[in-house]
């Protein structure tokens, strides 16, 4: 009995030896969770501290950029409501010019008569003035502002010209282009200026009459405030 119980004391003593080895590798398994899990933590921790700084600092630029807006809406709505008291304070003033809050825009027109020959692209000379006068203006006043050079046509198809133009996007892109280009080569910076074809397709008057017709043939400045 003595050696059975010898024995059994023996295997019962290999089983707890057994256990305890086996409880501490899991001890160890879940230490390097427990660590891994730590350091994943801390990573969402820091990209949570970065997401709510760049929000803090999104809200900040927000609110100014807001503010500025304001401002400059209520510049405009200011310069509307002299210009309609008959004093032009834009700068562009014997200009036909045209002021709008809500776009944020200050729009100058020149007809296409005054600025081309028929069915021509080439700036006439005898408005080289005007357009360094705009130049001046632009440079002064609206540096760092975007402008943008829209050519517009009448309906009446290209027929004496059709050699040199294809359509009317053809004609309105090109006396665009002749603007912008004259206006780079009086200082406006390239980043700032863009030329844009309408064609026939953003009339401004009635096309069944001559008088509409050439009212909608122009070159419009266009000033975006914001």
């Amino acid at each position: 009995m003595k050696i059975v119980g010898g024995r059994i004391q023996f295997v019962l003593a290999g089983l707890a030896a057994g256990f305890l080895l086996s409880g501490c590798t899991g001890c160890t398994d879940w230490k390097k969770k427990h660590d891994g899990l730590a350091v994943e933590h801390q990573n969402l921790l820091g990209r949570y501290e970065n997401c709510m700084s760049t929000l803090d600092t999104s809200a900040t630029e927000k609110a100014k950029l807001s503010q500025a807006l304001n401002a400059t809406q209520q510049q405009l709505a200011e310069l509307q409501r002299q210009k309609t008291a008959g004093k032009d304070n834009t700068g562009f003033e014997g200009f036909d010019t045209d002021i709008d809050p809500t776009r944020g825009t200050i729009t100058v027109t020149l007809e296409n008569t005054i600025l081309f020959a028929s069915g021509q692209a080439e700036v006439k000379s005898s408005v080289i003035s005007e357009l360094d006068k705009i130049s001046s203006v632009l440079q002064q006043r609206y540096r760092d502002k975007d402008v943008s050079v829209v050519g517009h046509t009448d309906t009446d198809p290209i027929n004496k010209t059709k050699d040199k133009w294809k359509d009317n996007w053809d004609l309105s892109s090109a006396r665009s282009l002749a603007v912008l280009r004259y206006l780079v080569k009086r200082g406006i910076r390239p980043e700032k200026i863009k030329s844009v074809a309408a064609g026939e397709f953003r009339p401004v008057a009635s096309n069944s009459s001559v008088s509409g017709k050439t009212k909608n043939r122009r070159v419009e400045i266009v000033v975006h405030m914001y």
